[in-house]
């Protein structure tokens, strides 16, 4: 019978060669970035509301939508998830009818139409996104939220405590398209357009009833407006132009809107409003760029990714392969390297607002972002090419831009965001939306500051001597849990923040004796699964505490054995009986295998990564191998 140590072989060279012969002829690997049934139920409404021709991606959008429904009647977001989603039903619903190929007296849509006025009707979604299209497809009226919001914030100067550079990147490209279908009071309806006011069990909008801080952010901005020069038609035209060439100016060469699907499906509904002709170019540039976003699981089944993930999966699996031994001039990894090379962002966009005097040379997570670089996405990146850079000067240049954009980016607080910077203005999250804590703001996050300080410290050599990773660590330990878990913003949830805090303090010089380290370790280990792995619904994200999934699931096993291994000498028990159930899962294809273990927007988004499974076991049988010396030279890579 093979001993842990030989199996733990097999599944680094099986793993590696799988990998190996995934990859694309240009350097990267496309794996599916699956995001539920939301951006399919709102592409297939898109397409209807324009009359689009496309009718097989609509069968086929059709065809996901149907096979994701529970058998009482709701969709859900994760399967775990309790008593299913009111917005993601609404949607589906929704498309399902405006399909045409489903009716409401069918029995799946009569169980989903009860299970939505059991929950309250189309009035009790508070989904920002789902509302929106609701609105702009005529089913209800603008929720006061988004109306109230005067079109005028745009002109408004950065030195006031609101404006629209304090959003987040990804809430101002959904939130002006928003802004100006509210402000026209626009929607769209065709004949076919379904009537759903029989799920409107009562005419009581929740986003109506805005709280006294949501009333006091909207009269800052009213002040901040009535300081600006001009009449009040004047300004409210320049306002709008302005808020027009804003959407415009930030579309990509695919015609998408900062490379989201979710943000360029509304700039279709926000230039109708303008009066775009529904086949002007820009608009059919838009809808092929989403179409493009599709990943095919079989023939008749597609879904469109919110923002395609080939530059970070090509970014994280170059990394593992070589973590698992392949070296730097195996072919795999220089034409990864290459495909890298070319995706460096070298033009300032809106990052630098918040960050003027640094040269750009970040990468962003999709292909086609060009204008969207982020902290997690670059410093991936850098650990792919450290090792390319040796005695190559354009890998060296590269570096050495993308770590100086790196540590531009770190926070005030010493800890570093996702895509701007000291953009946490909390008064923005008062907006009466679902997720708008979480989207409105781009603050620092326990996960994102762990794996900039793990790269500072395993790839660059820094520790806290140098006052960047210094204010770092000392922001990670200020933001420990009482239970010694750390939150994760984009990951599932305080597995991956803990596993981010655990390898970013011990790469930068923190002791594995350390208080912080120990009570984090000793987390982990309580909420070891008894089939020795690790999972974590969900939920957690939504009661910003830990939830057990009861289950493993791959991903989850590997982060927390990957901290656990960073801390021990010796493969104690507990990494052994994870060892084992790690590669357990390898030979696995079930629920657990595709349970969403991304976070994107909390209560809202959640992301299978078709690329996890793979990736995280990889590194972390890797690390296992290396770190308790077992030899790695037995591996029998291809090509």
């Amino acid at each position: 019978m093979p001993s842990r140590n030989d199996k733990v072989t097999t599944g680094i060279s099986n793993l590696a060669n799988y990998l190996i012969n995934e990859q694309k002829l240009d350097g990267s690997w496309r794996y599916c970035f699956e995001n539920g049934t939301i951006i399919d139920s709102y592409m297939l409404i898109l397409l209807r509301s324009l009359g689009s021709p496309n009718e097989i991606i609509i069968q086929q959008l059709y065809n996901r939508i149907v096979s994701q429904q529970h058998p009482n009647g709701y969709w859900s977001l994760y399967s775990d998830e309790d008593q299913g989603n009111l917005s993601a039903t609404i949607d589906a619903y929704y498309a399902l009818l405006y399909s045409g190929y489903s009716s409401s007296t069918d029995e799946s849509l009569r169980l989903a139409q009860q299970y939505i006025i059991a929950q309250g009707g189309l009035y009790a979604s508070k989904s920002l996104l789902s509302n929106a299209i609701l609105a702009a497809t005529g089913q209800i009226k603008w929720p006061k939220s988004i109306k109230s919001i005067p079109l005028e914030i745009i002109l408004l100067p950065n030195i006031l405590p609101i404006n629209i550079f304090q959003f987040s990147g990804y809430s101002r490209v959904h939130l002006l398209p928003m802004l100006t279908m509210a402000n026209r009071n626009y929607s769209i309806q065709t004949n076919s357009t379904p009537d759903l006011s029989h799920l409107q069990t009562s005419r009581i909008d929740a986003s109506e009833q805005v709280s006294e801080e949501y009333a006091q952010m909207i009269e800052m901005i009213e002040l901040g407006k009535n300081r600006l020069i001009g009449s009040t038609r004047s300004l409210h035209d320049i306002a709008a132009s302005k808020v027009e060439q804003f959407i415009l100016n930030r579309i990509e060469a695919d015609g998408t809107l900062y490379s989201y699907a979710s943000s360029t499906i509304l700039m279709v509904f926000s230039l109708l409003a303008l009066g775009y002709d529904q086949q002007h170019p820009t608009i059919a540039r838009a809808v092929q760029g989403l179409i493009n976003m599709q990943c095919n699981s079989n023939s008749d089944i597609t879904t469109i990714q919110n923002s395609p993930s080939t530059v970070w999966d090509t970014a994280l699996i170059s990394y593992a392969l070589q973590e698992a031994g392949i070296k730097d001039d195996h072919l795999v990894i220089r034409n990864a390297g290459t495909y890298l090379l070319s995706k460096q962002q070298h033009n300032k966009a809106d990052w630098s607002v918040h960050n003027a005097n640094t040269t750009a040379g970040g990468w962003g997570f999709s292909e086609t972002n060009t204008l969207n670089p982020d902290v997690d996405d670059t410093t991936a990146v850098l650990r792919a090419m450290e090792s390319l850079s040796h005695n190559n000067s354009v890998y060296l240049e590269s570096i050495h831009l993308g770590l100086n954009w790196v540590l531009s980016m770190q926070n005030n607080d010493g800890g570093w965001p996702a895509f701007e910077k000291n953009t946490n203005n909390k008064m923005l999250t008062w907006i009466a939306l679902d997720g708008a804590k979480s989207a409105a703001i781009d603050p620092s996050e326990a996960d994102l500051t762990g794996r900039t300080l793990e790269y500072l410290g395993n790839f660059r050599g820094l520790n806290d001597q140098n006052s960047s990773v210094k204010k770092g660590v000392d922001w990670l330990l200020a933001h420990q849990e009482r239970n010694g878990s750390w939150y994760g913003r984009w990951g599932v949830c305080y597995i991956y923040g803990t596993w981010a805090a655990i390898t970013g303090l011990m790469a930068t010089g923190s002791s594995s004796n350390d208080k912080a380290i120990q009570k984090a370790v000793h987390w982990l280990i309580s909420i070891q699964n008894s089939d020795g792995g690790w999972g974590e619904s969900c939920s957690s994200d939504i009661v910003r505490r830990y939830v057990p999934l009861s289950e493993s699931t791959p991903s989850q096993t590997a982060w927390a054995l990957d901290a656990l291994i960073t801390v021990h000498d010796q493969p104690i028990s507990v990494i052994k009986r994870g060892i084992d159930r790690l590669l357990t899962s390898l030979q696995e294809n079930n629920w657990l295998t595709t349970y969403p273990t991304g976070a994107g927007l909390p209560g809202n988004f959640y992301n299978h990564y078709h690329s996890y499974r793979y990736i995280w076991p990889l590194a972390t049988l890797a690390h296992y191998q290396r770190k308790f010396g077992m030899d790695n030279e037995e591996h029998a890579f291809e090509r």
